[in-house]
């Protein structure tokens, strides 16, 4: 049974007041892919009434007072993806449709979902508490540069006004919550618990903690900024991590130290819930189930630390993974589905073949703060091994009514090439790709490569070389699609002509290309806005001319005619015009007279 979305629905279930009203962003889905679902159902095991008010219409008070005040108080999310990046481009343009709403429809939440929709609630029952949650309210936890107001935007718990911010994965923080505010307790006395944040006007009763530089100096100074990120970049991790204070005027705001990395059974506990494992059936179709219906989640976390990607300052650096007797039960499960056709989409997480934790020093010790595993080369104490993962993938494709199981979540390819046992390769090319496999190398210049947090080149190579190789050896017609991103902090039109080069080199041009697209709370994010390696503060290069960033884009599809004039204007402006003519080398033709 779906939990009630309507009051309708909440009163045919026998309830005359929830414990909590959920509210966010998406459509309701109930499915272990969205979040808040996730939250939802474990509160629903812990004996807690959660309404769900899916996308409320924000323009009026009517959705927001169905359910009257909730006994508990008010969950909000702006859904599974930051609500600006889901509704802009990262050339600012809005968004034709959104995969989180009915049939795609885009506009059914606002911008900056989290704040519009504690306004709202704040505006009605000012005296209800409210926590906020998801990837927004995460990413954006303390003072953040904004892409879309080109600014630093401060804490987002000063612009809800809500009483509580949990980050990260947060089952066991609702958890802990719910049965605080069941006790009575006041929320605003709530100051103690893992992975949460809260504002406060004093920092009497608070101790162990590092102050950051204040808002102010952040706005004002980008070097501060940089050295803000850089502290909380070595705060992510719960064993090592101290709680942080940012300062505003008449305010602080507290972070207090991360929540543990969920333990396996408790993993396994979270994916067995009663889904319904669908959207409601008031939508007609939401396109975001059509990946994740048939997918199963097997980790959480990364340690690849790619600058670019939140996932460490959101899920951490240490792996969680469900046991091998939970997925395989996920999958027996999936082939009961009416619509289900014998194919597993993945059994994966934010890195398919990132399975167990890094090292046992991560366990014992934590993660190293100002060390990564893989970049700028790979860590010798870190534990290479695909052996679980390769016997979970061999056993749900022998059960029955499977017919193949596909990794379409990212491979770390760097991990699978240090890996001297090439079982898993093997097993991977002969099973488990659909024709394409995708994989994310970035770009192919050094210096980029290095800012990203990627490994070199050669590494690259040396994958497509062995995946070459075995292709042969098994008889298998099976192609690489590399991604790749323009205009990465450190990119000039320098590098974006090398990488041209090599996508000549391998005769592959893109159909799409990602130009790179600050979002909140990342390292190249920090980059874009400062100019500096929060790492080291030395200067890096940082694309901002529009023009330029069209050119550094258009050399990645340098043969597509509607990008010649940029290319042209591209190579003439990097003194590159030995690259336009009638050689093997060359990128472009001559003008036409």
């Amino acid at each position: 049974m779906f939990l009630p979305i309507n009051k309708k629905e909440m009163l045919e279930r026998g309830w005359k007041q929830p414990d909590f009203v959920y509210i966010i962003g998406d459509a309701y889905v109930d499915h272990p892919s969205f979040g808040a679902a996730i939250i939802s159902r474990t509160l629903e095991a812990f004996g807690y009434k959660v309404a769900v008010l899916a996308q409320p219409d924000w323009k009026k008070d009517a959705d927001f007072l169905q359910f009257d005040k909730p006994r508990l108080g008010f969950l909000v999310t702006a859904g599974n993806i930051d609500s600006m990046v889901n509704h802009y481009t990262v050339n600012k343009k809005r968004r034709r449709k959104d995969s989180f709403s009915d049939q795609g429809v885009m506009g059914k939440r606002p911008d900056r979902a989290t704040i519009v929709y504690c306004q709202k609630i704040k505006q009605l029952f000012p005296d209800s508490a409210i926590i906020i949650g998801g990837i927004e309210a995460s990413l954006r936890r303390l003072a953040h540069y904004d892409y879309w107001d080109d600014k630093v935007r401060n804490s987002i718990l000063i612009d809800t006004q809500a009483d509580l911010l949990l980050y990260g994965m947060g089952e066991n923080s609702i958890i802990e919550v719910a049965d605080s505010l069941n006790a009575g307790i006041d929320v605003k006395h709530l100051t103690y618990l893992r992975g949460t944040c809260y504002k406060t006007k004093s920092l009497d009763n608070i101790s162990d903690y590092v102050i950051l530089p204040t808002y102010e100096e952040i706005c004002h100074d980008k070097r501060k900024y940089a050295e803000s990120f850089k502290i909380q970049a070595a705060n992510t991790d719960a064993i090592r991590a101290k709680k942080l204070i940012e300062t505003y005027q008449g305010w602080y705001i507290v972070q207090n130290e991360p929540d543990y990395p969920i333990s396996r059974q408790r993993m396994d506990d979270t994916y067995d819930l009663p889904y319904k494992r669908t959207f409601h059936p008031s939508y007609k179709y939401i396109p975001a189930i059509e990946e994740v219906k048939f997918s199963i989640t097997s980790s959480r976390g990364c340690f690849g630390s790619c600058s670019f990607c939140a996932l460490a300052n959101h899920q951490g650096r240490t792996i969680s993974s469900r046991s091998k007797a939970s997925i395989i039960k996920e999958a027996k499960l999936l082939t009961q589905f009416k619509d289900f056709k014998g194919y597993i989409n993945d059994i994966g997480g934010p890195t398919a073949n990132f399975y167990q934790p890094s090292c046992q020093q991560s366990l014992n010790n934590g993660v190293c703060p100002n060390k990564n595993c893989l970049s700028p080369r790979v860590c010798r104490s870190l534990n290479i091994d695909h052996s679980e993962y390769l016997d979970i993938l061999k056993t749900v494709s022998a059960l029955p009514k499977i017919k193949k199981v596909f990794i379409r979540s990212g491979i770390r390819y760097d991990y699978l090439i240090y890996d001297k046992d090439d079982s898993f390769f093997r097993e991977l090319v002969q099973n488990h790709i659909s024709g394409q496999l995708r994989v994310a190398p970035e770009h192919i210049d050094p210096k980029v490569l290095n800012l990203m947090g990627k490994p070199t080149k050669e590494v690259y190579l040396q994958f497509v070389k062995k995946f070459e190789q075995l292709n042969q050896e098994y008889k298998k017609k099976q192609f690489i699609v590399p991604y790749f991103i323009s205009s990465h902090p450190g990119s000039d039109l320098d590098s974006a002509i090398e990488l041209a080069l090599y996508l000549k080199e391998i005769n592959h041009i893109p159909l799409q290309v990602q130009d790179f697209y600050p979002t909140p709370s990342t390292k190249s994010t920090c980059m874009y806005y400062t100019g500096l390696n929060p790492d080291t503060m030395q200067e890096v290069f940082v694309e901002k001319d529009l023009e330029r960033k069209k050119m550094q884009r258009a050399l990645m599809q340098y043969g597509f005619p509607q990008n010649y004039n940029l290319v042209y204007r591209a190579l003439a402006l990097a003194n590159r015009k030995d690259l336009i003519g009638y050689g093997s080398n060359c990128l472009i033709r001559p003008k036409k007279r």
